[in-house]
């Protein structure tokens, strides 16, 4: 174990501290990523990208590497509040805090009504997905959802090095991104909303755009008199056309409608088939049954005349 001395960057002072080999932890919790970037959908590599922009690159690479070694012994993500134990070089684990100012009720309601007016990020939310331009909706209300400043972060470890972040910050940092990934919505969690929250209040707000026609107590049914014969009655011609047959007739023709427009007002669905959104299946099907339709339509009506 060599004494070494290093320049922080963010103070005007030196500090000093004992370089060593940290204590190896038995069942860490240990970065997927093994080599190379740290983090695997867009929202996990927004977080680290934002990370890094604040300048604190070296500190960053010193916690990746404590990171893929499994020296974070727990994590544990409250609202506006990262609380986590990493083992060092010291045989007491360090206590690692991370701040973050959760979003006011204020302009949560606003993010709310935002991601609640577009339908396509109410249904990927409320199916448990997170949607590619959600920051829309906080950048409509003027709202972010990821840091902007390091002003932002209060972080804090028990370790001597007097910098902040250390490396055992860090390290906590590439593993939020990969808690990321497993669950997008530990994001909002940390602005102050659990996925539970944000569910029922999408929910609620999406029943409030419906026409009141719609939500409104059905009326019961007017029970109409049967005026039609059993079917003990017509046992006898019950396999027979019927003298109204020859009245009946299909119109297959539309006026003034929009060609599937109630697939492009829902606009794209939550899920996929075969790397397909169950839309676009959708649209080629409603095509190939018009197609078959209207063409039956003109054969029988050939036939006939």
């Amino acid at each position: 174990m060599g004494r070494k001395r290093y320049y922080s960057p963010y103070y005007d002072d030196y500090y000093d501290y004992y370089q060593s080999s940290p204590i190896p932890v038995e069942n860490g919790i240990k970065a997927k990523s093994q080599r190379g970037d740290i983090g695997e959908t867009w929202w996990s590599k927004r977080w680290v990208r934002v990370l890094e922009s604040f300048g604190i690159g070296s500190r960053l690479a010193r916690g990746r590497n404590y990171a893929r070694r499994g020296q974070v012994i727990s994590i544990d993500v409250g609202p506006g509040i990262v609380k986590a134990k990493v083992q060092g070089s010291r045989p007491k684990p360090y206590n690692v805090t991370i701040k973050l100012q959760p979003i006011s009720d204020q302009d949560w309601e606003k993010v709310a009504n935002a991601m609640a007016s577009q339908a396509v990020f109410a249904a990927k939310l409320l199916s448990g997905e997170m949607p590619k331009n959600i920051e829309e909706a906080f950048q409509k209300v003027e709202v972010p959802l990821f840091p902007t400043s390091r002003d932002e972060l209060d972080t804090d470890c028990s370790c001597p090095d007097t910098a902040n972040p250390c490396k055992h910050i860090a390290a906590v940092y590439y593993l939020l991104a990969e808690r990321f990934d497993e669950d997008p919505f530990l994001i909002f969690k940390l602005r102050g909303r659990t996925k539970e929250e944000i569910i029922e209040t999408l929910r609620k707000k999406r029943v409030e755009t419906l026409p009141q026609e719609r939500i409104s107590e059905p009326k019961p049914a007017r029970v109409e008199k049967d005026t039609h014969p059993s079917l003990e009655e017509c046992l006898d011609t019950f396999w027979e056309a019927g003298e109204n047959l020859d009245t009946f007739t299909l119109n297959l023709t539309t006026r003034n409608t929009v060609d599937k427009g109630i697939l492009k007002r829902l606009g794209d669905a939550p899920f996929t088939v075969e790397g397909h959104n169950i839309t676009y299946i959708l649209s080629k099907a409603y095509d190939a049954v018009r197609t078959a339709a209207l063409k039956k339509a003109s054969i029988e009506t050939l036939e006939t005349e």
